[in-house]
């Protein structure tokens, strides 16, 4: 069993209830207090399908990109410098790509990394112009020298000086760029085996209430969505899906009618539902974002295919320009939690994980971050679609 009995859930639960209605602040000491979505200190009252209310579920985001020196530090001490090794992940070697024309950034440019006439890695600027290019990300290497390496923008050499992250950015001024799509895809991939139900309602009411925000309050964007479940081998179904639509109350009724069941073992089939999720789904060549949205508790099966198959999606996932945003609920340990963080930083995304100060669910594991300020769950991921979106 992956977790203790569901019956533990009605005391958070109740607990969360009766400090909402008598104002009693139980906001963990050392967190910031939770943002409500009416301001108020109260959760919001949008009722799902099944009865569970959105803007209860407490989260938190960190953005190992962005606080690369705590990266670094973090997997050189010997606590936590096993993780990535295990999961056959070596990001020492970063290049970070910034390209803009005039004031305006570059989006969906198509990036190739090559070594002589060998592909290292390929990726695609987003909204903000940047990508991320990885040199010998899933084997071990000590020195590179950058001078071996030429980027290629939309299939033309640059000349300029290649850098690794250690200089800094790689800041790159065309004198012409394409037109800008308005075209943004979200897919949402949700582990749905029996662990998850003391989460999953919530989830599925706050999913609805995302996807109810962001096409509501985004009418110049041509918002696409699709939705993802899985449980693993030898379940009801091992994957199954809803591919991308122009009708967000498809997607929503879709997700509003799964349930979470079965699963048995800790590991589950990440790796055939991120296969499904790439391959599958209609990611289209010209959009302004794509966002692949994770949400988990238990790592993928751990086998050398299984490993190798997660490499080859997530080396996918950055050469169509999307974005994996994990979002991990109670139960992961870990050795999941920086395989989530790898995945997000190797797709230029960011890492998102549930907190214990909503009362829903049980214990979430606290992250090897630094200070992060909690959220409610539905509205930190609108920002996030927001962010890269604009």
């Amino acid at each position: 069993m992956k977790k203790i009995s569901k019956l533990l859930l009605l005391l958070p639960l109740l607990a969360f209830f009766v400090a909402c209605e008598y104002g009693i602040d139980i906001t963990p000491a050392g967190k910031h207090s939770a943002e409500y979505a009416d301001g108020t200190g109260s959760p919001g009252n949008n009722q799902g399908s099944g009865g569970a209310q959105a803007g209860v579920v407490t989260a938190a985001e960190w953005n190992d990109l962005d606080n690369w020196t705590f990266w670094t530090d973090l997997v050189n001490d010997t606590i936590y410098n096993t993780y990535p090794p295990y999961w056959k992940f070596y990001p020492k070697h970063r290049v970070a790509i910034r390209i803009n024309h005039g004031a305006n950034p570059v989006i969906n440019a198509a990036l190739e990394l090559k070594k002589a006439e060998y592909s290292v890695w390929k990726a695609r600027t987003d909204n903000l112009g940047r990508a991320e290019m990885w040199i010998s990300l899933f084997q071990k290497t000590e020195r590179i020298s950058m001078s071996d390496y030429v980027l290629y923008i939309d299939g033309k050499a640059w000349t300029g000086e290649l850098k690794s992250f250690d200089q800094g950015w790689n800041e790159i001024s065309l004198s012409s760029a394409g037109e800008n799509s308005n075209r943004v895809e979200l897919a949402f991939v949700v582990d749905a085996t029996g662990s998850m139900a003391d989460e999953l309602e919530f989830l599925k009411s706050d999913l609805q209430d995302v996807l109810d925000s962001v096409s509501k309050n985004n009418s110049s964007l041509s918002l696409f969505t699709g939705a993802v479940f899985y449980r693993d081998e030898g379940d009801e179904y091992v994957v199954k899906h809803s591919g991308f639509t122009a009708e967000t109350a498809t997607t929503i009724d879709y997700i509003g009618a799964q349930r979470a069941d079965a699963g048995g073992d800790y590991p589950e089939a990440v790796h055939t539902a991120l296969n499904t999720t790439l391959t599958e789904l209609q990611w289209s060549e010209q959009a302004r974002t794509r966002i692949a949205f994770l949400l988990l508790d238990a790592p993928p099966h751990y086998t050398t295919a299984v490993i190798s198959s997660i490499h080859a999606s997530l080396q996918l996932a950055a050469a169509k320009g999307i974005k994996i945003i994990p979002i991990t609920a109670s139960g992961i340990d870990k050795e999941t939690e920086f395989l989530m963080r790898l995945m997000a930083m190797t797709t230029n995304g960011t890492y998102v994980f549930i907190t214990n100060d909503s009362g829903v669910g049980n214990d979430h594991l606290q992250a090897s971050v630094g200070e992060y300020q909690v959220e409610l769950l539905n509205k930190l991921m609108v920002r996030l679609i927001n962010k890269y979106t604009k």
